[in-house]
């Protein structure tokens, strides 16, 4: 796998969502719990419907259009919110 991940994106968990991350990571042999959530992420994607297969730019999955800086519209500029 050769992309780049410049991006951080916090979460905050429950004791028992911590776990059920866990829980999958450790029964499909998982390295980090950061792979496990992109996993899971991928899963969730594709459930929904969206193809989320090698060479798809993250970029396609934004919420919100992107202005020609690629931030969002309208954001903040000490990204704050």
């Amino acid at each position: 796998m050769n992309d780049l991940r410049a991006e951080r994106l916090q979460v905050m968990l429950s004791p028992e969502e911590l776990a059920a991350v866990d829980d999958f990571r450790f029964k499909h042999r998982m390295p980090t719990r950061a792979a496990a959530v992109r996993e899971l992420l991928k899963c969730g994607l594709a459930a929904v419907g969206v193809d989320a297969a090698a060479g798809v730019k993250s970029s396609s999955f934004g919420v919100f259009g992107r202005g020609p800086d690629g931030h969002t519209q309208g954001e903040p500029e000490n990204g704050g919110g």
